[in-house]
């Protein structure tokens, strides 16, 4: 074990936003009143002790935490550990590339889409994209993730000429059509697509059950990813009814009570169409079953749910955080 969490230290070292760890080892040191070396030294203790990152130190707060309160979070090492038992690296294509995502799971999906393939080929495909309803696409690649190198376009005065183009000029390689959300999380925040995060999980007896789920919300951006600097809240996964304050990934900011650009009250807000929502991720865990444990991404429209994606590798952050608690426990029984 020692010999793994030193090549997770390593690993984190490397892959490490010096830039925000400095940032919250201000804050943290202005906060705590602990001095630079305990801080720094607890921080290395923690990742081999509690398997957590080094940014995750500061972004569980364990500055203010006993030990007791310490193990019950779930780090990026067990994260990975979990989610490579739950969903092993040769069954997660299905749901790293987009084309066999949708085909896949085509019957959970509403809106228009193709690769820059199918568009050269179809004419068809290229109408259909060109005339839909929202009058906006959305460029992204096939194997992307977290929101990096989305563009969105109007289709006024487009053609499928001018599509291609600018797809090979953004380094897509892949368009879908703009979805338009529901009235009620328009009216939440319109700048982008709300989706809901819905964790599901198979169990031995092929039962597909919901672990968590939460509502991303968008903060004058045309992505919901926390890491965009976005925020999350907690829903209640039986009603649909949000039960949290909102909170940002950067832990020097406090939770947010209403949305900060429409003045709408987080807590209390009600999802639309949540039982139809619930049924069908449930469906759709149950599709391919080689994957257990999946984060859904989900969007409301004004005709119901439908997929925007599935994740393998689905974040601890937006999980845990707008819980302001560890809830490793959650998925420590399936590990037995």
């Amino acid at each position: 074990m020692k010999l793994k969490r030193t090549l997770y230290l390593g690993y984190y070292l490397k892959e490490l936003d010096w830039n925000k760890f400095s940032h919250f080892l201000e804050y943290t040191l202005r906060v705590s009143g602990k001095s630079k070396i305990a801080i720094l030294t607890d921080i290395v203790k923690s990742v081999f002790t509690y398997n957590i990152s080094l940014l995750e130190y500061f972004q569980f707060r364990f500055y203010e935490l006993d030990e007791e309160k310490r193990q019950k979070w779930a780090g990026t090492g067990y994260m990975y550990e979990f989610q490579q038992r739950m969903n092993p690296t040769d069954a997660r294509s299905i749901l790293e590339n987009k084309p066999e995502f949708m085909e896949e799971y085509n019957e959970f999906i509403k809106h228009e889409y193709a690769t820059i393939d199918e568009l050269r080929k179809s004419e068809e495909k290229a109408l259909k994209l060109l005339n839909v309803q929202s009058d906006k696409l959305v460029l992204k690649r096939s194997d992307g993730g977290s929101g990096k190198g989305i563009q969105m376009i109007e289709t006024e005065g487009l053609t499928k000429k001018r599509l291609l183009e600018k797809l090979e000029a953004s380094g897509n390689d892949m368009v879908e059509e703009y979805v338009v959300q529901h009235d009620e999380l328009m009216r939440l925040s319109p700048s982008g697509l709300n989706t809901i995060r819905i964790i599901t999980q198979v169990t031995e007896n092929n039962e597909a059950i919901v672990i968590d789920s939460r509502l991303r919300i968008t903060v004058n951006s045309h992505v919901d990813n926390m890491a965009a600097g976005n925020i999350a809240a907690t829903v209640d996964s039986d009603t649909g009814i949000v039960i949290s304050d909102a909170v940002y990934s950067d832990m020097t900011k406090d939770p947010v009570v209403k949305h900060p650009a429409t003045g709408v009250t987080i807590k209390g807000f009600q999802i639309p169409y949540w039982d139809e929502t619930i049924e069908m991720v449930k469906q759709a865990a149950l599709k391919n079953v080689s994957n257990r444990s999946i984060g859904w991404d989900v969007a409301i429209t004004n005709r119901g749910p439908e997929l925007i994606e599935g994740n393998h590798d689905w974040c601890k952050l937006l999980w845990q955080l707008p819980e302001g608690k560890g809830l490793k426990h959650k998925l420590d029984r399936f590990l037995t």
